[in-house]
């Protein structure tokens, strides 16, 4: 299974940071895609799984020829004394993200088992806390795991749309123009996911060539798009009304009238949450451990659920009282632009020529 390890391993882990929320519900996919319509969106889609595997694959070889395994050491390798810059827009992503996985895994713990919604971030929180606590190992085997699980539900997901609506769905395609802006979708929607890639640099710790971390950032730009393609192209059954749908998931699973996958889909949904929100902490503990072992120490193991659950707490229940994530959201689209600024291109430029310059013994 070495080949796993290597080659699809990374590409899952990154799947499982970017699917939580917007892109597990369709909701992310018709904000980013609808608007070029069915084959537009496709292009957009493919497009972006072009820009996350090159990205993915430079971002994968930036680390190893640097050893650069966390957000902090990574971005100072990158940035220089710009780092801090990075990370302010990190962490703001991170509150927010946190706070809407938080919202939706109570809403969706309300909807289904009509308890209040309360229980159903609380435990997430518990989750999140449980598997901070037990390290990279058990987050690689866990968030890999589910992955699978998850890949398998979109696929039955597909099959019986295209079962139900073939005709429909080879119509949609066929009667629609392609929107333009495909392209600069697909760029803005990489934009926005790629800002999490130093969260998953924990999974690529093992990778020792460039054969290797190339190989499994090209595949994980693919790993991660699969699904959503799958997703999309089902979608395409209710074209162009379920794009008014505030949860695209849940319209099409009344529509294909299949109880038993609504709520096998609602599980693996609740557990893609869980995927986000413990990558995204973990790369934060990571961040504070390689800190305070610069410092000669180590950070205690009772402090990585600790923090987690801070961030947590401070995310889902403080930032809807003060109004900060509101705030927020209305800069995201300003904050992909910082991401891409601050990251990306650097990545793309400074990056790829720290990588040339390479010692021959490293590559």
């Amino acid at each position: 299974m070495a080949w796993f390890r290597t080659f699809i391993l990374p590409g899952l882990i990154f799947q499982s940071v970017i699917i939580g929320g917007g892109y597990a519900t369709g909701r992310e996919l018709i904000e980013f895609f609808f608007p070029q319509g069915p084959l537009g969106g496709v292009l957009g889609l493919l497009t972006a799984a072009l820009v996350f595997g090159v990205v993915l694959a430079v971002g994968f070889e930036f680390a190893r020829v640097t050893g650069s395994y966390d957000y902090r050491r990574f971005c100072r390798s990158l940035l220089g004394r710009g780092w801090p810059v990075f990370e302010v827009a990190f962490i703001i992503q991170l509150l927010l993200i946190l706070s809407v996985i938080g919202s939706a895994a109570g809403e969706m713990v309300q909807s289904t088992l009509q308890l209040p919604t309360l229980w159903g971030t609380v435990a997430l929180m518990v989750l999140i806390a449980i598997l901070t606590f037990n390290g990279s190992e058990v987050i690689k085997v866990v968030l890999s795991a589910w992955s699978v699980v998850l890949y398998g539900v979109y696929l039955l997901l597909f099959a019986l749309a295209f079962a139900s609506y073939s005709g429909v769905i080879g119509d949609t395609f066929a009667s629609q123009p392609v929107g333009e802006g495909w392209a600069k979708s697909g760029v803005l929607y990489s934009g926005y996911n790629l800002a999490l890639l130093p969260a998953v640099l924990f999974a690529v710790v093992h990778l020792r060539s460039r054969r290797e971390t190339v190989g499994a950032g090209l595949m994980g730009g693919l790993l991660a798009i699969i699904p959503a393609l799958l997703f999309y192209i089902a979608m395409m059954s209710f074209y162009p009304e379920i794009g008014d749908e505030p949860l695209p998931a849940t319209f099409l699973m009344s529509q294909l009238n299949n109880g038993w996958l609504s709520v096998l889909f609602q599980i693996v949904v609740f557990g893609t949450f869980i995927e986000t929100g413990t990558a995204l902490l973990h790369a934060v503990n990571e961040r504070l451990d390689a800190s305070v072992r610069e410092r000669g120490g180590e950070l205690p193991r009772f402090a990585r659920p600790a923090v987690s659950l801070a961030f947590l707490v401070v995310a889902i229940f403080a930032g809807e009282v003060v109004g900060i994530i509101d705030l927020i959201a209305k800069g995201y689209g300003l904050l992909t632009l910082v991401f891409i600024a601050v990251l990306i291109l650097p990545l793309l430029s400074l990056g790829v020529a720290r990588i040339v310059r390479a010692p021959a013994l490293v590559r």
